[in-house]
């Protein structure tokens, strides 16, 4: 069988779609073995400029072939990435002009990488697999309501719908995105193969080591840094108010990061310190020193359908997580994850008391069950199963 896997990020560039669909490789190389021929077509790091890493264009991956696509400079802004973007897809269509898939599987967080792996797979005259990870349009109707770009709108409604509809099986990574999608194409068959936790993570001691008495709490934030998750509209004030109290670490980069950075130092704030992106390898140093472990997402309806990876990294490492979230992750964050304190997005006051509750009670019930239902691999083993049998009956 060969299979076609379009991903705008894959290893060794850092993101969460970057960690899924590598699972994803591994599990259908687990399941089929020598009778597949498998082909990523993906991008060469990109993910933040402040950090690189170096990768090959053309690698061959124990019976894998990855075809790492250069793309133009961005800096994460709206009209950088859909430029990105465009040199990504055209690039894309002329690897594959002339060839023949039995399966094309596209994992999408931007719309856009769902359609083009849906023109891929029209031109192959082969099924489509959409792993939907964002509803980029529902998404992208709160971001651009003051923007020009607010016009595009319902072009993007009408891609999203078509492409929905073509796929064959379409997998979305939240429960809450699924009243969003049967809207749009009530016909279709719906999966639910959930982000999940790596077994690294599962492996690793995130003990605190021992640390002098008189030294602040440490919370700790790790990941993207942009519009989505509002950190510059909240973290500045709730730091200030915690002064003395607490200090924050955040590890990351994106569009809203020098924003941050400029609120932070006009209101002189020596208790936040922010680093850039890093790999896991160096990153689980600071999960250990931290004492909690801030998720925040940003004010707009379309992220109270979300499920965030993050959560399943946090939850993983057994501290306790200060969450400002609303909707469907807050739903789920209480009824899954023991050691949780829920605030509203945005709300510095409501993050201040939040924290300080998990200050005054810093045990945390063990997550047993939580791994054990949330393991990537046994995820990604099912999501692979489903993945091949789209393919065995065209």
């Amino acid at each position: 069988m060969r299979i076609l896997i379009l991903s705008f990020y894959f290893p060794p560039d850092l993101s969460a779609g970057s960690f899924r669909v590598k699972a994803l490789v591994d599990a259908l190389l687990a399941e089929g073995g020598k009778a597949l021929r498998i082909e990523v077509i993906t991008t060469l790091p990109n993910r933040y400029s402040s950090h690189t890493a170096k990768a090959l264009e053309v690698e061959e991956m124990g019976g894998v072939r990855v075809r790492r696509l250069a793309l133009p400079s961005h800096q994460s802004g709206v009209t950088d990435q859909a430029m990105a973007f465009v040199s990504f897809a055209r690039q894309a269509l002329a690897e594959t002009r002339g060839q023949r898939w039995d399966l094309v599987v596209a994992t999408s967080s931007r719309l856009m990488t769902a359609v083009l792996g849906e023109r891929i797979a029209s031109r192959s005259s082969a099924p489509l697999y959409l792993d939907i990870r964002d509803l980029f349009t529902d998404t992208m109707s709160d971001l651009l309501s003051s923007s020009f770009l607010r016009h595009l709108m319902p072009v993007f409604r009408w891609l999203e719908a078509r492409t929905f509809k073509a796929a064959k099986c379409l997998n979305v990574v939240s429960t809450g995105f699924l009243p969003y999608a049967k809207a749009i194409a009530p016909a279709q068959s719906y999966r639910n193969f959930t982000n999940g936790i790596d077994d690294v993570f599962l492996s690793q001691d995130f003990e605190k080591p021992t640390h002098p008495l008189d030294e602040l709490p440490l919370v700790l934030y790790a990941g993207n840094i942009g519009e989505g998750q509002g950190l510059h509209k909240v973290l500045p004030w709730a730091a200030r108010l915690m002064i003395g109290k607490a200090r924050f670490r955040l590890i990351g980069d994106g569009g809203r990061r020098q924003q941050l950075e400029q609120a932070i130092n006009h209101e002189g704030l020596k208790n936040v310190q922010i680093l850039n992106a890093m790999p896991r390898s160096e990153l689980f140093a600071h999960y250990r020193q931290a004492d909690v472990m801030l998720l925040h997402l940003n004010d707009h309806m379309a992220f109270h359908k979300v499920l965030p990876s993050k959560l399943f990294e946090y939850a993983a490492i057994g501290k306790p997580i200060l969450a400002g979230v609303a909707g469907y992750p807050a739903e789920f964050l209480r009824s899954e994850v023991p050691g949780v304190e829920v605030f509203a997005p945005c709300d510095a006051m409501g993050m201040v008391a939040a924290l300080e509750r998990l200050l005054a009670h810093p045990k945390v019930e063990a997550r047993v069950d939580f791994c054990r239902k949330y393991a990537r691999e046994a995820i990604m083993q099912e999501m692979a199963r489903d993945v091949l049998e789209a393919g065995a009956v065209t």
